[in-house]
């Protein structure tokens, strides 16, 4: 895409005519379909509507701040408080393609009851470029499951409707400032949210940790960002591991868990380099996750491997 402009005069007949009746679109709030959602409501009007599905597995203050950017942006939408069915569908999985299979398989029969509701069988996603690249098929190895991807299950009856399939994260972002999105340069979330940064098995207990480690991480780059002391990164975020290790407080004996601290700089997902940030944020970065999860996080990693020949996100 060579010209935002000339990509959305020709997305909107498109959509049009993907879009014979209604449609809902899976809006999490990301750049990806938040751009889409956009898009089609600029397309049919209110034959649209998004929903957004609290997932029990996002950030910390996420709902507030997608509500906040629907609203800005004139997005009809609902949301969806779908906690219990996640983790549900989570519980004792550990392997992490099968943890986004059942995350994307949990989605789409969310949909497909609102779909009902909504009398459509028409669902846009913000599927882009490298979703379905990694999620393998044809003579393409699978790098990882995107959920929006291979996490559909083969008897959905749902016709998906990706208007931004042939796109990359930078020119989703061109796409983004064109549409008027606030904040297009954002750091990505992955859609299966923290369930990917949860190594191991998902529980309540253990997402709210993985929230808490990447809320102090978030916090301190941009902290750092403000002062000037370096660059604002591609993606920056913290790794619950699936370990437990020895640690100490006072006299005491601690076994708690790890974290490890993950800051890259990429343009459009595909490749990454592992950032080299001041020691002195990833020391302020241990201390504050050592000490605001005292006793359950006992030790604070860095990883420094490019991709390739590691992924960003670790699942």
């Amino acid at each position: 895409m060579t010209d935002p402009a000339r990509f959305i005069e020709d997305a909107l007949p498109r959509l049009r005519s993907e879009i014979p009746g209604r449609a809902l679109v899976a809006a999490s709030g990301g750049i990806d379909s938040t751009a889409a959602a956009i898009l089609t409501q600029r397309a049919v009007g209110d034959r649209a509507r998004a929903i957004f599905v609290d997932t029990g597995l996002l950030r910390e203050g996420e709902v507030a701040r997608v509500r906040a950017l629907f609203e800005a942006n004139g997005l009809r939408y609902e949301v969806l408080d779908a906690a219990a069915r996640f983790f549900e569908a989570l519980d004792g999985i550990v392997d992490p393609e099968e943890k986004r299979r059942r995350i994307g398989a949990t989605f789409i029969r969310l949909f497909e009851i609102e779909a009902d509701r909504f009398g459509t069988d028409r669902l846009v996603q913000g599927t882009i470029a490298p979703d379905w690249i990694e999620s393998g098929g044809s003579l393409r190895d699978t790098i990882k499951t995107h959920h929006n991807v291979g996490g559909v299950p083969p008897d959905s009856r749902l016709r998906l409707v990706e208007p931004l399939r042939d796109l990359y994260k930078d020119e989703i972002r061109a796409l983004a400032r064109a549409l008027g999105i606030a904040e297009p340069d954002r750091q990505p979330f992955p859609g299966p949210g923290l369930a990917v940064r949860v190594n191991g098995l998902v529980t309540p207990e253990r997402v709210q940790r993985a929230r808490v480690a990447n809320r102090i991480v978030e916090e301190e780059v941009e902290r750092a960002f403000r002062a000037g002391t370096m660059p604002r990164p591609w993606q920056y975020f913290a790794v619950l591991l699936p370990t437990r290790t020895v640690g100490v407080m006072g006299d005491n004996r601690v076994h708690g868990e790890a974290v490890s601290v993950r800051i890259v700089e990429s343009s459009d997902a595909m490749t990454a380099t592992a950032a080299t940030p001041p020691p002195s944020v990833l020391k302020t970065i241990a201390e504050r996750i050592t000490r605001e999860l005292s006793g359950e996080i006992v030790r604070v990693l860095y990883d420094v491997t490019d991709k390739p020949p590691a992924t960003i996100e670790w699942e």
